[in-house]
């Protein structure tokens, strides 16, 4: 696993930052001010590129440090209109919902491409390194990418810093908890500034918690180690080529604490063979001391991941532009649930042709075509001879052309028509019955509107449709773990969605305010429920789910040196979509934050805060004890986060920074119940989940840019 040693590390970093470097002039001065010019900035100042997705919400690489953000989830984690699910107390499992959908309705792009498959959207999200990202570009709604049809939700589209000069940065902290991280960042500009070069490798680990100090965790270890390249050279002032390489390997373990109730992943993994104990808790009661064997409390899931992606932007003239990009992921999982093994490969190839004509000033067309084809193959060695079980393996194809008109009339509003036409197939390969569970050609329009209503004032709306093929059991719930009971599909449609979404923004010199509306119903919704003899089945709902989502953000420029700023959200579900949720998602939140800015010192700070809610509407129901007569509460209390951290910049280059998240220390099993739970017939789980699980966490460091 730990194929980033740090030798590999430092001379990666370095020897990136000095490629370019070599061939540089003496004058470090005038080297630091290059500003690399190719086709890619030019279009983006015209305006050409607007359209590869649309910008709403932003997360720059300054805020990212602020929040001590390691990977994505813990970047867009209180980001408005996003939240992150927390799926399973013992993997930790991360799911990114924008504008109330779930997890699976959210696309992940890299530099406008779509790089993540159907299996890094359940393990996949707290492994992607926030260093070197320039800046997170959060879009809502569907149809919010032309090149990702498929996020109902939204997209988060990661966009690369972009070397200007050769540099390196290094950024080293350590807390509590086993919490550790190391990234280093190397830039390079050549000195004819026609090519670039950037590379950055972070690792990053916590240990696991255990806040009701039972002997099993809440929240699980996550040993994270990434790495990426990227390489991008203008063969001439219209044309650009750029290519990037990535890889991950991620570790989680949750279930018996390491150094307490097992000693190693190895002596639990192996502890299969000592059978079932009489009973996992003192007194059958799930907050009481484990007592069980390791492995039955056990989850470890190891993931590793390879990216390329190749793209070519061509200014044919000045009306017309090429865009080509060519995208490869290799997703592979090996697993273990409880006994149950579980090994997955998921292999994704992504080719996309677009073309932007310039009419005149007022037009724009924007034309397309894109292939996505990926395969997944999974087995389960434990299951082989289950005859209720089926693989999850699947093939799945899409072809699609679009195209996109553009109209600005003046600068006070813009307005695009959009449609885009689909071919897609699906199959479950293990299905005999069916060939294709899937097997149709979509049409999809979408509507975008801005207008500056005045100087201060502006709305915009937008209306699109949407789909989405449910292709994995993990998509919809993690049904893994009732996996000895067998595992079956029934998918046949397509997930079908229309979106609205309307934004009114008012911008002054001190004070800046965005009221943002949106209503999202679909159809064929993916759902876990069981059969009669308890087999879990990936279906789908016959009725459409709908939700509401409204929120409003503020910030105020007090004081120079101070910011001030509020948000509040609201989601509203129909029953449909509430009995499709294995975790309750939270529906309401509110927030205060601020940033203050006195010489060589930054404080920012933010408060969350969460209204108490009731459980039973989402469908939870479970007990404390095995004998099923301590009802687990459904009624469950209001809680706050406050997270903070203060840099001191030692000299231009050094900064010196210390701080923590959730400083109050709240966490569910300490300060409420278990997430642990028995059904009413003494099988055991672990998704009574409503709020934090993880406590306070600490942390000091420091950042030296070179």
């Amino acid at each position: 696993m730990n194929y980033l040693t740090p030798s590999l590390i430092t001379s990666l970093l370095f020897s990136s930052a000095g490629v370019f470097a070599n061939s540089s002039t003496s004058d470090k001065t005038a080297l630091e001010h290059i500003e690399v010019q190719g086709v890619q900035s030019r279009l983006q100042a015209r305006g050409i590129l607007k359209d590869s997705i649309a910008k709403t919400e932003l997360i720059d690489a300054e805020q990212l440090k602020n929040m001590q953000a390691t990977n994505l989830t813990e970047a867009i984690d209180k980001a408005l209109g996003i939240r992150v699910s927390n799926e399973c107390s013992m993997c930790g499992a991360k799911r990114i919902m924008i504008n109330g959908m779930k997890g699976e309705h959210t696309n992940v792009l890299i530099d406008g491409v779509p790089m993540h498959t159907m299996l890094s959207g359940f393990y996949g999200m707290d492994s992607i390194a926030t260093s070197g990202i320039g800046t997170i570009e959060i879009a809502r709604g569907a149809g919010a990418s032309l090149t990702a049809p498929e996020a109902i939700g939204g997209t988060v589209n990661l966009v690369s810093q972009k070397p200007t000069k050769n540099a390196a940065e290094l950024d080293m902290a350590v807390g509590n908890h086993g919490y550790r991280k190391v990234s280093m960042v190397a830039m390079g500009v050549s000195e004819d500034e026609h090519s670039s070069i950037s590379a950055i490798a972070q690792q990053d680990s916590r240990d696991q918690f255990d806040g009701d100090r039972n002997g099993v965790n809440e929240s699980p270890l996550l040993d994270n180690q990434s790495i990426a390249i990227t390489l991008t050279h203008n063969l001439s002032l219209d044309t650009t080529i750029k290519a990037r390489y990535g890889r991950s390997d991620s570790e989680v373990f949750g279930g018996p604490v390491l150094g307490d109730t097992t000693s190693s992943i190895a002596e639990t993994l192996a502890s299969v063979n000592q059978g079932e104990a009489e009973r996992l808790f003192v007194d059958n009661q799930v907050d009481g001391r484990y007592v069980g064997h390791p492995w039955e409390t056990a989850e470890w899931v190891d993931t590793q991941r390879e990216e390329w992606l190749v793209s070519l932007l061509h200014g044919v003239n000045d009306k017309l532009t090429v865009d080509i990009s060519y995208a490869n992921v290799e997703h592979t999982q090996d697993s273990f649930y409880e006994s149950i093994d579980y090994f997955a490969q998921d292999d994704m190839q992504f080719i996309s042709a677009k073309l932007y004509y310039e009419l005149n000033d007022q037009h724009l067309i924007t034309l397309g075509v894109d292939h996505r084809d990926e395969q997944m193959r999974s087995h389960s060695a434990a299951l082989a001879d289950n005859p209720l079980y089926m693989s999850d393996s699947f093939d799945y194809t899409v072809s699609g052309l679009y195209i996109q008109e553009t109209y600005t009339p003046s600068i006070d509003f813009e307005l695009a028509l959009a449609v885009r036409f689909d071919r897609i197939t699906a199959d479950f390969i293990a299905n005999r019955v069916t060939d294709n569970e899937i097997d149709e050609t979509l049409v999809s329009p979408r509507f975008d509107m801005r207008w500056f209503h005045h100087e201060n004032w502006t709305s915009r709306f937008s209306v699109g449709q949407g789909y989405r093929a449910p292709l994995s059991f993990f998509e919809s719930d993690h049904g893994i773990l009732d996996a000895e009971k067998g595992y079956l599909v029934d998918v046949h449609d397509v997930e079908r969605s229309v979106g609205y979404n309307y934004s009114l923004n008012h911008s002054a010199d001190k004070l800046n305010a965005t009221l943002s509306l949106a209503y999202t119903q679909v159809d064929n919704l993916a759902a876990l429920s069981h059969n009669e003899t308890g087999t879990p089945v990936l279906g789908q709902l016959s009725e459409r789910a709908d939700v509401w989502a409204w929120d409003l953000a503020l910030s105020y420029q007090l004081l120079k040196q101070l910011q001030l700023g509020a948000s509040i959200e609201t989601y509203r579900y129909n029953d449909e979509f509430k009995s499709s949720f294995g975790i309750a998602p939270t529906e309401k939140r509110a927030s205060i934050n601020l940033e203050f800015v006195q010489a060589a010192w930054t404080v920012t700070a933010n408060y969350l805060f969460v209204p108490s809610r009731d459980l039973s509407d989402y469908g939870y129901e479970g007990f404390n004890d095995i004998q099923a007569q301590q009802p687990k509460a459904t009624n469950v209390s209001s809680y706050g986060l406050l997270d903070f951290k203060v840099t001191y910049a030692l000299t231009n280059d050094i900064k010196l920074y210390a701080g923590m998240n959730n400083a109050l220390d709240y966490n569910q099993a300490a300060d409420e119940a278990s997430p642990l739970l028995f059904d009413s017939e003494g099988g055991y789980d672990v998704t009574y989940i409503y709020a934090p699980l993880r406590g306070r966490q600490a942390y000091l460091g420091f950042d030296y840019d070179f």
